[in-house]
């Protein structure tokens, strides 16, 4: 049991950011307050206005400052900014959550900083990035080098690749615990049979994950009709992924990502690549036949089943029915995790 008499706990978060990660942030907080913790989120940079508006539903509270007393608990996510932060606090009790293993690696190399400058430039920096990740991992043999994550009480993790990582580089898995994530509502309540009739023979994919790979299969497959997620709200998000049969992701999973599951939920035939988390069975779980290798000799393959998902969608679509059920139940799953965790 985390929570004590009088804890108060603080979640750490990047101030006016809007992705998967930010987002658990603030559940885990209105789920606390829900329980009946006195839990706060703690914004980076501090600002006036750090909410951003994707997640003022929560109402949640924040502060600008922590009370570093043992009672306490402070939980940051994995980026090395907010790792580091730890140091200022000498008596808290500290827990780093894992949402992005590859994030960590990625932004503790000055190099990668700089890329992320020149994120435009989408394909360079897809391929630098996992270059500049395995680059990183095999100098780093031991994550117990880093005194903040050496000294950490606890440690979540949000994916069975990151405790894979995280046992791989010395952590003592008794000190690890599972703390996943669900995703939104808007999601969740999505109705498989009613949006079956709004499919149309469309491809959706992110275009800031994997696109090196992705810009192949778009120019081997120009007949058909492919949408890149991007510069849209998330109802516009929703719209689009109720209208498409497939989603393909050829990136380097560094959690196990939401808008694959996003996706699912919508009524899409999900195909990825092997990277990071796609690696595994269990962060996506979906049928083998349905993960490919990034290579050029792959390309063919992977547009046979996109076809296949295309003109028999009735029937493959039905391949994804446990995965589907699996996501929906997420929710509850961390809400008892969160019960679990925190208060025994």
């Amino acid at each position: 049991m985390i929570v004590k008499e009088n804890t108060v706990v603080y979640v750490a978060c990047p101030a006016l950011s809007a992705t998967g990660g930010p987002e658990l942030l603030h559940q885990l907080v209105h789920s606390l307050r829900i329980n009946g913790v006195n839990a706060y989120m703690f914004y980076q940079p501090s600002m006036l206005n750090p909410v951003h508006d994707a997640y003022k539903i929560y109402a949640n509270p924040f502060v600008e400052t922590i009370e570093d007393d043992n009672r306490n608990v402070i939980i940051v996510p994995e980026e090395k900014s907010f790792i580091d932060l730890l140091a200022k606090y000498s008596s808290i009790r500290k827990i780093i959550w894992w949402l992005s293993v590859d994030n960590y690696y990625i932004r503790f190399n000055l190099a990668s900083r700089i890329m992320n400058k020149l994120s435009r430039y989408t394909s360079i920096f897809e391929n630098y990035s996992y270059e500049a990740r395995t680059k990183t991992l095999s100098k780093t043999s031991d994550l117990l080098k880093v005194d903040q994550i050496a000294n950490a009480s606890l440690h979540f993790v949000q994916s069975y690749y990151a405790y894979e990582h995280l046992v791989e580089k010395g952590i003592d898995n008794s000190k690890i615990l599972r703390l996943s994530d669900y995703v939104n509502d808007s999601f969740l309540s999505v109705d498989l049979e009613s949006v079956k009739t709004r499919k149309k023979d469309i491809v959706i994919y992110n275009p800031k994950k994997g696109f090196h790979y992705t810009k192949k299969i778009i120019r081997s497959l120009r007949d058909i009709n492919f949408i890149a997620l991007q510069n849209m709200t998330r109802q516009e998000v929703l719209d689009t992924m109720v209208s498409s049969k497939v989603y393909i992701d050829f990136g380097n999973h560094p959690g196990k990502d939401r808008m694959p599951r996003e996706a699912a939920l919508c009524g899409n035939c999900i195909i990825t690549g092997r990277r990071g988390s796609a690696g595994n069975s269990f962060d996506v779980s979906i049928p083998d036949k349905y993960k490919f290798e990034d290579t050029d000799e792959n390309l063919k393959k992977v547009g046979e089943v996109i076809r296949s998902c295309l003109v028999d969608y009735e029937r493959r679509v039905e391949d994804f029915s446990s995965y589907r059920e699996r996501i929906r139940n997420e929710k509850a799953v961390f809400e008892n995790d969160v019960r679990s965790i925190f208060l025994g």
